[in-house]
């Protein structure tokens, strides 16, 4: 698959044509309740114009469930396939031209054009956030996108030990583990990748110290080559 770092959260997975956005966040929405949490990096018109196949919010934070750039999405074509949890579900379902909301809580399952989605536990002051595991059945890869988390012992026992990618907040702000708890979980997953996010896009932290082994360091609207 080609993966490519849309800030802060947001991933776009690609193959043969299906796009599957996680968490896209293409306003400045977070600055209205923040104004510490401005954009960073401005989003290219080719990146703006997204619309995918399949649209995951992960948990009900603007920067993850971003009305405005959901709202686009949705609103563009029909047949989109959104999966979110409750608290997202209940408030996009009725949004959307014919787009076919799902609501993705922990252990729901969605399989859709070879590619299977399973919704984990994350732990997060949103009491419905949820992480995902994308498995690639033809290519038998497993990528895990935590979603927001902290380090917790009961997110294991829902991660199979295949993964082949693993995506995680190291901030350490906003109930996100810090760099140490999310090498910590790093350790724990052993993922063949881990790739950090969360950061850089409002606000001026680096992966520079996050100390990890086989760590890819993401670009902000540039392909992660794994």
């Amino acid at each position: 698959m080609k993966i490519t770092f849309l800030g802060q959260a947001g991933l776009l997975f690609e193959k043969d044509g299906f796009k599957i956005a996680i968490d896209p966040y293409f306003s400045d929405s977070a600055a209205r309740e923040d104004m510490r949490k401005h954009r960073r990096v401005p989003v290219p018109p080719e990146i703006s114009e997204l619309v995918p196949d399949v649209l995951i919010c992960t948990h009900d934070h603007v920067d993850h469930y971003d009305a405005e750039t959901a709202g686009r999405m949705l609103g563009s074509k029909s047949g989109i396939t959104f999966l979110s949890p409750r608290s997202v579900w209940e408030k996009a379902r009725l949004s959307g031209n014919g787009s076919n909301c799902v609501m993705f809580d922990r252990g729901t399952e969605w399989t859709e054009r070879g590619v299977r989605f399973t919704a984990v536990k994350a732990v997060h002051s949103e009491k419905y956030a949820i992480g995902v595991i994308i498995h690639d059945l033809a290519a038998d890869r497993k990528y895990y996108v935590t979603g927001d988390t902290l380090y917790s012992e009961e997110i294991f026992g829902d991660i199979p030990c295949d993964i082949y990618a693993l995506f995680l907040p190291v901030n350490g702000e906003g109930n996100n583990m810090n760099k140490t708890d999310a090498a910590r979980f790093a350790a724990r997953v052993g993922a063949k990748f881990t790739v950090p996010f969360h950061i850089g896009l409002l606000d001026d932290i680096t992966d520079a110290d996050f100390e990890c082994e086989n760590k890819v360091s993401p670009a902000i609207f540039k392909e992660i080559i794994l």
